[in-house]
C-alpha cells in the first residue's frame, strides 16, 4: 500500500490555516499542523485522521529544525508545505514599536527563509514538491497603519520570488496566494457587522486556491495568484 503523502501547515488559526488541514487531509494527505499553541491543533488532530500537532516558533531556527525532524520521523518529509505564518500590528511608523515592526519581519519573512532552508534540499533532490506561501496585498502597497506589516510582507513576497525563481528548474512548485480582503472570521464578523456575506474571503476558497495550485501541471505552473471576493472594488 502506497503511504499518503504529508502536507505540512506553518500556521495553523481557525481561518485559513485551520481550512488548509482539513483540504489537504480530505486529498489524502497526512497533515503537520504547526502554531504557537496547542488547543486549536490538538482539536483539529483528533478531527483529522493521521494528523499530528506541533508547537513551533517559527522566527526560531532551532525550533524549526526540531519540529520538521520531527514531522519528517513521525510522518514522512514534506510533499506540501503551506507557509501561513503571519503577524502584524497595525498603525502609523510612530504608533508602532521597534519590536512590533521587527516581529512582523521575523515572522512573515524570517520564518520562510528558515522553513524553506530546512525543506528544499529535500523537494529540490526528490525533483518534486510544492511550497504554497500566503501573502497579502499589502506587500504591494504601504498605507498609513501598515508601517510594521507591509514591509514585512514586501520582504516577505520578494523572497517568495526569489524562491521560486530558484526552485522551479528543480522540479519545485512555489507559488504565492496574494489576499486581498477580509478573512471570514467569527471576530472579523463581530467586528464589522454592517458587512454582507459576500464582502469576506472564505477561508475553504482560498484552501481550495491551494489545492489547485499544488495539482498545477509543469507546464503551467503558477507564481502569483489572487484571492478576493467577487464584488469587491480593485
Amino acid at each position: 500500500m502506497t503511504e499518503k503523502p504529508v502536507c505540512v501547515v506553518v500556521g495553523v488559526g481557525p481561518g485559513n490555516g485551520a481550512a488548509f488541514a482539513r483540504r489537504f487531509a480530505r486529498e489524502g494527505y497526512r497533515v503537520a499542523l504547526l502554531a504557537r499553541g496547542r488547543e486549536l491543533t490538538d482539536a483539529l488532530a483528533r478531527e483529522l485522521e493521521g494528523a499530528r500537532a506541533y508547537t513551533c516558533d517559527v522566527s526560531d531556527a532551532a525550533a524549526i529544525d526540531a519540529t520538521f525532524d520531527a514531522i519528517e520521523r513521525e510522518l514522512g518529509a514534506p510533499a506540501v508545505v503551506i507557509y501561513n505564518a503571519g503577524s502584524g500590528v497595525f498603525g502609523g511608523f510612530e504608533e508602532v514599536s521597534p519590536a512590533d515592526f521587527e516581529k512582523a519581519w521575523r515572522v512573515n519573512a524570517l520564518g520562510l527563509y528558515l522553513v524553506a532552508r530546512r525543506v528544499a534540499p529535500a523537494m529540490r533532490e526528490a525533483g518534486r514538491g510544492a511550497l504554497i506561501i500566503v501573502g497579502a496585498t499589502a506587500s504591494r502597497r504601504g498605507v498609513p497603519r501598515t508601517a510594521a506589516f507591509a514591509p514585512a510582507k514586501a520582504a516577505q513576497r520578494s523572497l517568495a520570488e526569489s524562491l521560486a525563481r530558484t526552485l522551479w528548474p528543480a522540479g519545485v512548485h512555489v507559488a504565492l496566494i496574494i489576499i486581498d480582503g477580509v478573512v471570514d472570521l467569527p471576530r472579523t464578523r463581530a467586528f464589522m457587522k454592517d458587512k454582507p456575506d459576500s464582502f469576506f474571503v472564505k477561508p475553504e476558497d482560498v484552501a481550495e486556491t491551494a489545492a489547485h495550485l499544488v495539482r498545477q501541471g509543469r507546464s503551467a505552473w503558477s507564481f502569483e495568484v489572487e484571492a478576493r471576493p467577487f464584488g469587491e472594488s480593485w
